[in-house]
């Protein structure tokens, strides 16, 4: 089961060993702490996620940010997912590289996806880029690039 947190300290304590990252959406590679980095260009695919073929979001403006050897997280703009389909809880995690993140449920298919998103909405400066972004978590919904 993956951990519920998307900034677990496991997974950013090689991150602080390696120090660099890498901007999947552009390819390049920089050599600097995680907590100096900067997202890259949008993503130059579409990227939708769906529920059972259910669109959620679909959008041209995703920013993929990868993280040491984790796969790539796509952070969508807001306002390019469909609100009757979100549904804001309570959860709430903490990360020390990007802050304090907020959880919405999915409302879909006739089922509700419980905490299934994420999103920063005052990230650190270091990541300021993911404002007003959302994340999904991959085992939960379809996440493609068309």
């Amino acid at each position: 089961m993956p951990d519920s947190n998307p900034c677990n300290l496991r997974r950013h304590a090689s991150i602080a060993q390696d120090i660099s990252y890498i901007v999947a959406s552009t390819g390049a590679r920089h050599e600097r702490s995680y907590a100096n980095s900067r997202s890259g260009p949008p993503n130059p695919k579409r990227v939708r996620v769906s529920v059972d073929g259910e669109v959620i979001a679909e959008t041209s403006r995703a920013l993929t940010l990868k993280e040491a050897s984790y796969p790539p997280v796509q952070y969508i703009p807001r306002e390019d997912a469909d609100p009757a389909k979100l549904n804001r809880t309570g959860h709430s995690t903490y990360c020390p590289y990007k802050g304090d993140a907020s959880y919405f449920s999915i409302v879909a298919g006739g089922k509700t996806l419980e905490n299934a998103i994420w999103t920063y909405e005052a990230p650190y400066d270091a990541v300021k880029e993911i404002t007003g972004h959302l994340a999904f978590y991959p085992n939960k919904v379809t996440i493609e690039e068309v």
